[in-house]
């Protein structure tokens, strides 16, 4: 079935829909799902790890910090890896890693230890996520778009159900949702051994510096330092409004659910069809500004207006997600694996030092500051696509064009 622009209709349900698609696919989706829960299981607990280590809000926040710091060196190192062993052997080493530092997550008897085991869940996390893309899209039937569809609706569940899922097991104890998510992706693990067969390797292998040097261009590297400062704003929503919320677990996953459901829908529907009809630049500059905006009102708001702003900037940054990595992945003449490597490598350091600097930011000032900080950084990386704008353009106006001929099938990469 086509959409009326003569595009295929991801969501039919016949050959090659994404209904349509082989066991393998489903199997390595599944696991993307609790892959992504990952990144939010710990948001409505944080308050609970800090109580029950008796920590301070900037000791738990390095929850964060060792698995985004991990994730952005990692992401050196994953296509070396993958190019050498393969996407099926790379995606099980991920899952084992992840299994087994979740489920020691859940021993930890001080703050430092349960870091260093969310540090090496990072590790993990990283291999299996930045292969699980290429895998289904090579294992797919019917071409890549229901796959990309597939991978996307799996990384908006996940973000949504994380916090969720870590509210709902961490209201009897805040070590459950780390034995849950060992559970689930060892789960994971015997799905992808039993359905995955293995993929071919590609032609070159990867080199440990490729990524760095992809870096060179100009427009990936404007691409990667817009969304370092995007993100830092991004996580100091995600790992900060916790303590500002001051809500008991199932309300603060409430909230984070909420937030990652209109991320999902925003990344996957909203942005390409803003995309086509107002273009790239002026969507990406348009949502960081409302972004920023946002961010201000939840830190100088009320209780109530920190609740909503909370949730809504799911939608600012469903749409930023979107189209960062759209222009990331065809800015340049780089491999899309050594692309997304190194801009993930740029912008995964913001999303570790968020965290880390948000609460110091409240501890020498208050804690509206860290809001006003996470507003500034929002501006300047819109302030980065303007003046970088011509090394943008030419991509992002084949993005336009590309949109109004398919039915709005993005790529988040990891």
């Amino acid at each position: 079935m086509r959409t009326g622009d003569g595009a295929q209709d991801p969501f039919d349900a016949g050959a090659g829909g994404i209904l349509r698609q082989p066991k393998a696919v489903w199997a390595t989706a599944g696991a993307s799902v609790v892959a992504f829960m990952g990144i939010g299981l710990v948001d409505p607990i944080l308050p609970s790890i800090a109580k029950g280590l008796d920590a301070t809000a900037s000791q738990v926040s390095l929850l964060f910090t060792s698995y985004f710091l991990i994730t952005a060196i990692a992401m050196l190192v994953t296509g070396f890896v993958s190019s050498r062993i393969g996407g099926r052997k790379t995606l099980l080493l991920g899952l084992a890693l992840v299994v087994v530092f979740a489920g020691l997550a859940g021993t930890s008897g001080s703050v430092g230890e349960l870091v260093g085991f969310r540090a090496g869940w990072g590790l993990g996390n990283a291999l299996f996520v930045s292969t699980a893309l290429a895998v289904i899209v090579g294992a797919a039937a019917g071409g890549s778009a229901a796959a990309i569809l597939l991978y996307e609706s799996a990384l908006g569940l996940g973000m949504a159900c994380g916090p969720l899922l870590g509210a709902l097991l961490g209201d009897a104890s805040w070590r459950y949702p780390f034995f849950g998510t060992a559970f689930l992706m060892a789960v994971g693990f015997l799905c992808i051994t039993v359905f995955l067969k293995e993929q071919p390797r590609p032609a070159r292998k990867t080199a440990l510096l490729d990524p760095i040097r992809a870096l060179g261009h100009g427009g990936l590297a404007s691409a990667a330092a817009s969304s370092f400062f995007y993100n830092y704003t991004f996580f100091t929503v995600l790992a900060f409004t916790p303590f500002v919320l001051d809500m008991t677990p199932y309300k603060s996953g409430a909230v984070f659910f909420a937030w990652g459901v209109l991320l999902a829908v925003f990344s996957v529907f909203v942005a390409p069809r803003l995309q086509a009809r107002f273009g790239s630049l002026k969507v990406l500059g348009g949502s960081l500004l409302l972004l920023a905006a946002d961010v201000l009102v939840l830190g100088y708001g009320g209780h109530t207006a920190a609740i909503v702003c909370t949730i809504l900037s799911g939608a600012f940054i469903g749409v930023n997600n979107t189209v960062y990595t759209e222009l990331a992945l065809g800015v340049s003449d780089a491999p899309r694996p050594v692309a997304s490597a190194g801009y993930n490598f740029v912008r995964w350091f913001a999303a570790a030092a968020a965290p880390f600097f948000a609460p110091k930011i409240e501890e020498w000032s208050d804690i509206h500051m860290p809001f006003t900080v996470a507003a500034v950084t929002a501006v300047l990386g819109a302030a980065v696509v303007v003046v970088r704008r011509r090394s943008l353009t030419h991509r992002a106006q084949e993005l336009e064009t590309r949109h109004a001929t398919e039915d709005g099938v993005t790529v988040f990469a990891n």
